[in-house]
């Protein structure tokens, strides 16, 4: 398998681990009702009918119980805390009774049938078997393995699962149940949904599934400092960079997989925050360069108040869901067009950015004279006042400014889109600085400077060079 060299950076603050960033409020951390909700014994199980007995669903159980973890840190109160603790022990406690060991590893399997709506081939008969699955646990066993509450003998019971769950993600699929494969080029693939059996047809090299059950392997290097963990995640790495021009659908929404290659708005934004992780996983700043590569293609929608600057603009009325979404069978058609002239700046709110089909980024005027009507964004004409979209590196990254005297303009703002002081700066030689985040500062790219003379000030991501090399 192939290995670029990336590294493991393990100090990352609490909140950057995996997992953090998807909490289980207090008012779900009892589900009764619905697909989804929990059995007499507190376990998640999958509900396909109003009158059907529960099923196990390996990763809704294993989400589910990461969810529990993330809340239990952060909850002050004793009674919640010790729930939320309850809750994710019962999921972990579940799938290792229900485990399969072999090949000298433990399997999580799926036990109903299933066929994707949408992913031609995918289709199994149970009891099946998902590398997203296999992943994931290993995070919820390792994160049970370190709270201190438990006895000794829990954590290490947890451990031993988290041991047997790796175990899966080192075999290949020369034998079966199998979860990961080489495919002809040498990249290694973690299979959410593995061609069943071995050989039969094709797997759908799906991207989310894999960076999720990657950071399954994050978390077991952490606690392990395993080098056969550091390995596999490098080779997942190496996999998903070079395949990234694939996953790209520059301009609108990344692809869902590597087999079927159908574009995914809903997952889209999943790919961006992956990737940021990967980016504070590694700290190489070739995976912060395709984030934002992802963020421009196909930008999470944001509201706000548009400014407009005097002169002419075009306005458009498009054809999207009410709410100004995006509807396939619409494809955001455009229905009329009208231009307006406003002799000083004037302001309007807005109740959606987002990409439009085969157009740019454009704003949904809420209400007024104009409400309803889409206006393109430019940030020397029309835009979205404040900062949108900010990206957190980690960690931080160096952007170049050019040599030769060439003027740069930077900006402090407020989060309202103020700004509070203007510089135009120039250097002789090409001169770094380091930068901590990029967004979207009223209508253009911008980077924000950390250290130095400029420090609080954006800059143009379009005026200066960002590093973007791999490890």
């Amino acid at each position: 398998m192939i290995q670029a060299g990336y590294r493991l950076v393990t100090d990352l603050p609490e909140e950057m681990r995996p997992w953090r960033d998807r909490p289980v409020a207090w008012a779900n951390v009892s589900p009764a009702t619905g697909t989804y909700h929990l059995d007499s014994s507190g376990v998640y199980r999958y509900y396909p009918t109003a009158s059907s007995e529960g099923l196990d669903h390996p990763v809704g159980q294993i989400q589910f119980g990461l969810g529990c973890l993330a809340s239990y840190r952060t909850e002050t109160d004793p009674a919640r805390r010790g729930l939320f603790l309850v809750r994710a022990r019962a999921q972990a406690d579940r799938l290792i009774d229900q485990r399969v060991e072999e090949r000298g590893a433990w399997w999580f399997p799926y036990p109903f049938a299933f066929t994707h709506s949408v992913h031609t081939g995918v289709t199994y008969q149970p009891p099946w078997f998902s590398g997203m699955a296999q992943g994931e646990a290993i995070s919820l066993f390792v994160q049970l393995a370190q709270v201190e509450e438990l006895s000794s003998v829990d954590r290490a019971a947890y451990r031993a699962a988290a041991d047997a769950a790796f175990a899966s993600l080192q075999l290949g699929d020369d034998g079966y149940p199998w979860v990961t494969n080489v495919d002809s080029d040498g990249y290694w693939w973690i299979q959410e949904y593995p061609a069943n059996p071995q050989g039969t047809g094709l797997s759908d090299y799906t991207y989310n599934g894999m960076v999720y059950a990657l950071l399954g392997i994050y978390d077991y290097y952490c606690a392990t400092g395993s080098q056969a963990a550091a390995d596999l995640y490098d080779a997942g790495a190496t996999t998903l960079a070079a395949h990234f021009p694939r996953l790209r659908n520059p301009k609108w929404a990344s692809f869902y997989c590597d087999t079927h290659r159908i574009p995914a708005p809903t997952y889209h934004w999943h790919h961006v925050e992956l990737l940021r992780q990967v980016q504070w996983h590694t700290g190489s700043p070739d995976w912060a360069d395709r984030m934002d590569r992802l963020v421009d293609d196909y930008p999470a929608t944001a509201s706000g108040t548009i400014r407009f600057e005097p002169g002419t603009h075009t306005l458009y009325q498009l054809d999207t869901a009410s709410s100004g979404a995006w509807v396939e069978s619409k494809g955001d058609r455009q229905l009329a067009s009208r231009q307006v002239t406003f002799a000083q700046a004037t302001q309007a709110p807005a109740v959606m950015r987002r990409r439009i089909q085969g157009r740019g980024i454009y704003c949904l005027i809420a209400e007024g004279a104009y409400g309803g009507w889409w206006v393109g964004e430019s940030w020397t004409a029309a835009y979205l006042l404040g900062v949108v979209l900010p990206t957190l590196y980690w960690p931080g990254r160096t952007v170049t400014f050019p040599g030769g005297g060439v003027p740069v303009d930077v900006c402090k703002v407020a989060a309202d889109g103020t700004v509070s002081s203007r510089r135009t700066v120039s250097f002789t030689n090409p001169s770094n600085a380091p930068v901590s985040q990029r967004a979207i500062v009223n209508g253009r790219a911008q980077y924000l400077i950390s250290a130095g003379g400029l420090t609080s000030y954006w800059v143009p991501a379009s005026a200066v060079t960002a590093d973007s090399g791999p490890p």
